[in-house]
């Protein structure tokens, strides 16, 4: 038996490598299921992504290609209500759950038409499993937004699903956080994980971090971008990269948008969130002038009552992404106990990672609706073609603003 056994004190049966969404939605889908979870927590050192997203549950343009992937965004989206429920019981805190439908705007006649293609084609590869949309021109669109702030003359139309919503995204990472600690869950803060070493005969792994190393026999990887790193260390390529997304956030207003946009949100407390850039940056996260205009120019041309507001904060975040924009849930074949989990959608994916996925992970297996996230997609010539054409962003365009 390894010495490290005793550092965790009681014994753990999962050891979760990172403290973000992904993370914590794990071990809060573990803890509920009565397993006993540590999370290394990378702290301050880390890029923080959980902090900077957009706070969408979005659903409407994810998929096209990959039904399977369509099917899985709307499962958690379809959840989402039970989630936030579950959490306020289980922390108090409400995470400011809205899901009215969204709306994805048009500023020519030439996107309009790209959009209705691509929810076309989403719907039909959905098959039984159905998938409703609008697509509503722009006489349409100003009577279904009636009350909201006056459209710009750019925009022909938009279109609506009505799976769509936004919730607080810091306090939905503090109730994840306090729902899994209420059920015993133990926090390792200020925890980089140096390496993760399979222990000889099968018999867990070792975990070297900042504070020591522990034994586990079971570790669940949501580093975000570390897992490019750590995940070759239980047998898995996990070929994450960083997208820069860049956020701007107005003063505090009345009540204007009762709605999420695939571009502006209001959030609860008032200010107007405008965003996010998709940008090649490595891991720059600083903010542009450029891009930041590009955003503040689109939200204006979109509604130019915007334009009357101050922009009062910025950041840019590094988005978790895979060649083809997918998520990557796999167990490793070479490593048995050991799982990898990464995806650029924590918010959106948050309830089906607690229900779905960590009760997969607590059984030991993962059920085929995962397996077009598994990452033995990435071991051949194929993963370069994935890149430069990725059926799971399919209409996306870099530098443009995106839902996080």
């Amino acid at each position: 038996m390894s010495t490290g056994r005793s550092a965790y004190g009681a014994r753990p049966e999962f050891a979760i490598i990172g403290g973000g969404l992904v993370g914590w939605s794990i071990a809060y889908g573990l803890a509920r299921l009565g397993r006993r979870v540590v999370v290394h927590d990378e702290g301050d050192l880390a890029l923080r992504a959980a902090r900077g997203n957009f706070g969408q549950v979005w659903v409407q343009d994810k998929g096209a290609g990959v039904p399977a992937y369509h099917r899985l965004t709307r499962e958690s989206a379809l959840q989402w209500d039970d989630l936030a429920r579950g959490l306020r019981e289980a922390s108090g805190i409400d995470v400011g759950l809205r899901q009215p439908g969204g709306f994805s705007f048009c500023l020519d006649a030439a996107a309009f038409d790209a959009r209705t293609r691509l929810m076309r084609r989403i719907q039909a590869e959905a098959g039984d499993h159905g998938f409703e949309f609008e697509m509503l021109e722009r006489g349409s669109l100003e009577r279904r937004l009636s009350g909201a702030p006056a459209l710009g003359r750019k925009v022909v139309g938009a279109s609506y699903t009505p799976y769509d919503g936004d919730v607080n995204p810091l306090r939905l990472l503090r109730a994840l956080y306090e729902s899994a600690i209420a059920l015993g869950t133990t926090h390792r803060f200020g925890s980089p994980v140096e390496a993760i070493d399979p222990v000889v005969g099968g018999d867990g792994f070792e975990v070297r971090t900042a504070w020591g190393t522990a034994w586990t026999p079971q570790v669940v990887l949501a580093a975000g971008l570390g897992n490019r790193l750590l995940a070759p260390m239980v047998g898995v390529d996990c070929p994450v990269r960083p997208v820069r997304g860049q956020v701007l956030v107005t003063e505090k207003v009345r009540p204007l948008l009762p709605f999420p946009t695939a571009d502006i949100r209001q959030t609860d407390e008032g200010g107007l969130l405008l965003g996010s850039s998709q940008e090649e940056a490595g891991f720059d996260d600083r903010v542009t002038i450029g891009n930041a205009g590009a955003i503040a120019r689109r939200a204006v041309d979109t509604f130019p009552a915007i334009g009357g507001l101050r922009i009062v904060r910025s950041w840019a975040a590094l988005r978790v992404m895979t060649p083809d924009g997918l998520p990557v849930y796999e167990a490793s074949a070479s490593c048995p106990g050991a799982w990898v989990v990464s995806c650029h959608s924590g918010v959106t994916l948050a309830a089906v990672h607690v229900h779905g996925v960590a009760a997969a992970i607590s059984r030991g297996s993962l059920p085929s609706q995962y397996a077009h996230c598994s990452a033995a997609r990435f071991a051949g010539p194929a993963q370069a073609a994935g890149a430069a054409a990725s059926p799971a962003t399919a209409g996306k365009e870099a530098n443009v603003p995106q839902p996080a």
